[in-house]
C-alpha cells in the first residue's frame, strides 16, 4: 500500500491516458470532471498564497498532467455525448443547463466568450510574460553568480550559504525555462476545446438527424445542452489554470502572498482611495446614474481611506518617538548596568575574542595624521603602501584597523599584529627627524631619538633648522613618514605571519585566471593548500616576493615527484625564483656578500642532523663561537656602506644556516649560489673560515 502510493502520481498519469481507450459511465465521469474542477482550485488559491515562484516548482509539470488530464475528460464526454444521445452525465448537463437558459444563441455566446478570454487575455498574456521572464532570469545568471562569488570573496557569506544561493539561481533558471514552454501547453488547450466543442456539436447534430431521426429543433436542444455542458465544464478549470500560470509568472517582485500584496499595498495609498470615492460621489449627482450603488460605494471608499490614514498617522507618530524611547532607555539600562551584568550575556563576551590582522593605536595628538577631515593622510599613504607592497611582493595586505588609544601617550602609537604589540613608537607633530650621519659636518640642536624603523641615531628638530640639518648631511623625515615606515617596515617584517589558508585560496583562484590547466593540474589533487600556504611563507619570511606564482606552483609540483619536505621544495622554489631574488639584493649589477670557506662548510654539512622534527644544524660551541664573531665584523663593513649583509654558501645548508642564525642577525640574508644569477657579479666583502 506504501508503495503504491508513493507512486500515485506514475498511476494517475497512466490513468489519464487510459481515459483516451476506455469508455467511461456517466457516474464516473462525474466524479472525474468534480475532481478536475477541485484540482484546478486548489492549484489557482496555492499559486496566489505563495511567496516565491519556487515554492511551487512542480507547476510547469503538474500544468502538464491537469491538462492531459481534461483533455482525456473532453474525449470521455466526447464519445459519450456521441454515443449516448447527448446524455454525458450529470455534471454536464447541469452546466449546460444553467448557462443555457432556454435560449441556445446566449449559450453558445457566453461560452464563446469565456474561451476567447481565456485564449487571447490571460493565456496569451502568461505566455509572453513567461518567455521574457525566462530570457532575463537566464541572462542574468552570469551576473547574480559573480555577486555570490564577490560576497563569498569578502567574507559576507560563507561556502555553505554561497553553495544554496547558486542553487536557488540555478533553480530559478530551470522553472522560468520550464515554464516558458509550459505556456505553450496552456495555449494548446485553449484552441483543442474549441476543436472538440466544434465536433461535439456538428457530429452530435448529423448523429441526431441521420441516426436517430429526431427533428432539427429537438437536436439542438439535445446537443446544445450536452456541447456547451461538457466544454464549461473543461474551460472553468482551464481558465483557473491558465489563471494561475499569469499569477506564477508575475510574482518575480512580490515580497508575501498576492493576498497580502494587495491589501498591503492598496491600503498603503489612502489618498488614492479618498480620491476615487469623491470622483464616485460626484458622478451620484448625474441624473440617470446608480444613485445608492454609486453613493454606497463612495461612502465605503471614503470610510476606509480616512481609517487608514489614522492609523499610518499614528504608526508615523510612533515611529517617531521610537528613536527617543529607545535612546532613553539605553541610556537608561547603561547606567543600571554595570560590565558584570553586561558581561553575563555570553554573546557579548564572544565580542572580546575577535582579532585583526593588523591594528594600530595611537595617542590623541597623533589623531590628526589619521583624521581625513582635518587634513590627514595617513589612511591615503597606507593604501599606497598597499598597492606597492602588491606588486612588489605579490601578497596583498590586509585592511590596518587603525583606532585611538587612551592608555597611550599622546605622541605614542602601536603597532599589533593578530592582537599583540609588535612595535612601539613616538613621534612629535611640530617637528622633523633628523637621521644623523656617520660624519656630520655640523652639530644641529635637537632631540635626541633612535628612528624606530631602522633604530638609527637622530634628533629631533624644529622647522626652522631644517635647511641647517640637510647643509650638515643629515636625513630630514617629516613625522607621517616616520610612523608609516615603521608601520610598512613592521608589516614587511611579519608577512608572513598574514598569510593565511584563506589567502593562499585567493591565490590560487587569481593565478586561475591566467594559467587554468595548471591550476587544475595541481589543486587539490597533487598539491594541497596547507603546503602551498607553507611555501609561501617560508618565502615571504626571507622577503622573496611570490609574485611568479605559476613558477612557484610548477616548480612544486615536480619536486613532489622526489620528495614532500616542504624545505627541500621550497629551495627548489627560491633556484626557479632566482632572477627574482638576485634582482632584489643586487645592486647596480653587483652582489656584496660574506662567504663561506670551504673548510667551514664542510664541518657546517657534517652538523646536519636529523630527527623526528625535521633537519637542524647541530654545531660545535668552537664553530659557532667562530662563526658568530667573524660575522659580527663582516657585517660592520655592511652598517658603513649602507647595505644590508647577504651570506653566499651552498645550497645543501642555506636553510638550515638562515634558521640558525635569524635569531642573532635578523637583518642578514642567507642566499645559495643556485639563487644568483650567473651575469651578476659578485664581490666578497668578507670570507669565514676556521682560523
Amino acid at each position: 500500500m506504501r508503495r503504491l502510493f508513493d507512486n500515485v502520481i506514475s498511476v494517475f498519469v497512466v490513468v489519464i491516458v487510459l481515459f483516451l481507450l476506455i469508455p467511461l459511465p456517466p457516474f464516473l465521469l462525474d466524479v472525474f470532471f468534480i475532481i478536475n474542477i477541485s484540482l484546478a482550485l486548489i492549484i489557482l488559491l496555492i499559486t496566489m498564497n505563495i511567496h516565491e515562484p519556487l515554492e511551487f516548482s512542480i507547476f510547469p509539470s503538474l500544468l502538464l498532467i491537469t491538462t492531459l488530464f481534461r483533455l482525456g475528460l473532453n474525449v470521455s464526454s466526447t464519445r459519450l455525448i456521441l454515443s449516448n444521445g447527448g446524455e454525458a452525465g450529470q455534471v454536464i448537463k447541469v452546466f449546460g443547463e444553467f448557462v443555457i437558459q432556454g435560449n441556445v444563441v446566449i449559450g453558445v455566446i457566453i461560452f464563446l466568450i469565456i474561451v476567447l478570454m481565456q485564449f487571447i487575455v490571460i493565456t496569451k498574456g502568461a505566455e509572453r510574460v513567461a518567455e521574457v521572464a525566462a530570457r532575463f532570469t537566464l541572462d542574468s545568471m552570469p551576473g547574480k553568480q559573480m555577486a555570490i562569488d564577490a560576497d563569498l570573496s569578502s567574507g559576507l557569506i560563507n561556502e555553505q550559504e554561497a553553495k544554496l544561493r547558486r542553487y536557488k539561481v540555478q533553480r530559478e533558471a530551470d522553472f522560468y525555462g520550464a515554464m516558458d514552454g509550459a505556456t505553450k501547453i496552456v495555449k494548446g488547450d485553449a484552441i483543442m476545446s474549441i476543436i472538440i466543442t466544434s465536433i461535439n456539436f456538428i457530429a452530435g447534430s448529423i448523429i441526431g438527424i441521420v441516426q436517430s431521426g429526431m427533428e432539427l429543433s429537438e437536436v439542438l436542444s439535445v446537443y446544445s445542452i450536452a456541447t456547451i455542458g461538457d466544454g464549461l465544464v473543461s474551460q472553468l478549470p482551464a481558465l483557473m489554470i491558465s489563471t494561475a500560470t499569469g499569477m506564477i509568472v508575475t510574482r518575480a517582485v512580490s515580497e508575501g502572498s498576492l493576498n497580502n500584496d494587495v491589501i498591503k499595498q492598496f491600503l498603503a495609498q489612502p489618498q488614492s482611495l479618498m480620491i476615487a470615492g469623491l470622483i464616485l460621489a460626484v458622478f451620484a449627482v448625474f441624473p440617470g446614474t446608480p444613485h445608492v450603488q454609486l453613493i454606497l460605494i463612495a461612502a465605503a471608499l471614503l470610510l476606509v481611506s480616512r481609517r487608514v490614514a489614522h492609523q499610518m498617522e499614528a504608526l508615523q507618530k510612533e515611529k517617531e518617538a521610537l528613536p527617543a524611547a529607545q535612546e532613553a532607555a539605553r541610556k537608561q539600562a547603561e547606567a543600571q548596568q554595570t560590565e558584570m551584568d553586561y558581561y553575563k550575556d555570553i554573546n557579548n563576551i564572544y565580542s572580546l575574542i575577535n582579532v585583526e590582522p593588523i591594528e594600530m593605536e595611537f595617542g590623541y595628538s597623533l589623531i590628526p595624521l589619521v583624521d581625513e577631515s582635518r587634513g590627514g593622510k595617513l589612511i591615503s599613504r597606507i593604501v599606497i603602501f598597499r598597492r606597492q607592497y602588491a606588486q612588489d611582493m605579490g601578497f596583498v595586505v590586509p585592511s590596518i584597523r587603525l583606532r585611538d588609544a587612551s592608555m597611550l601617550g599622546t605622541n605614542q602609537y602601536v603597532i599589533k599584529i593578530k592582537g599583540e604589540e609588535v612595535a612601539r613608537g613616538e613621534i612629535l607633530l611640530d617637528y622633523y627627524l633628523a637621521l644623523e650621519p656617520a660624519n656630520p659636518a655640523g652639530e644641529i640642536d635637537g632631540i635626541e631619538t633612535i628612528e624606530p624603523a631602522y633604530g638609527i641615531p637622530s634628533r629631533w628638530i624644529l622647522p626652522e633648522n631644517k635647511e641647517m640639518a640637510e647643509i650638515y648631511g643629515y636625513t630630514v623625515i617629516d613625522p607621517l613618514s616616520v610612523m608609516l615606515t615603521h608601520l610598512s617596515e613592521t608589516v614587511k617584517k611579519h608577512t608572513y605571519e598574514l598569510l593565511n589558508r584563506a589567502e593562499t585560496i585567493q591565490l590560487v583562484e587569481n593565478l586561475k585566471r591566467s594559467a587554468p590547466q595548471l591550476v587544475e593540474e595541481a589543486f587539490p589533487g597533487v598539491v594541497s593548500y596547507a603546503m602551498l600556504e607553507k611555501i609561501l611563507c617560508n618565502l615571504l619570511k626571507e622577503g622573496i616576493p611570490i609574485k611568479d606564482m605559476g613558477t612557484i606552483v610548477e616548480t612544486t609540483v615536480d619536486a613532489l615527484a622526489i620528495t614532500h619536505d616542504v624545505d627541500l621544495i621550497t629551495e627548489s622554489v627560491r633556484a626557479q625564483l632566482k632572477r627574482t631574488i638576485t634582482h632584489r639584493f643586487c645592486e647596480d649589477g653587483r652582489l656584496s656578500v660574506i662567504t663561506l670557506d670551504a673548510e667551514v662548510e664542510k664541518k657546517i654539512v657534517a652538523s646536519l642532523t636529523k630527527n623526528e622534527q625535521g633537519v637542524y644544524l647541530a654545531l660545535g660551541p668552537d664553530l659557532m663561537q667562530k662563526l658568530l664573531s667573524q660575522l659580527n665584523e663582516h657585517i660592520k663593513k655592511f652598517s658603513e656602506l649602507s647595505q644590508k649583509p647577504i651570506l653566499l654558501t651552498s645550497h645543501i645548508i642555506r636553510i638550515y644556516l638562515s634558521r640558525l642564525l635569524e635569531q642573532f642577525y635578523p637583518d642578514l640574508t642567507v642566499l645559495s649560489f643556485n639563487e644568483v644569477i650567473t651575469s651578476v657579479q659578485i664581490q666578497a666583502l668578507g670570507n669565514i673560515t676556521l682560523s
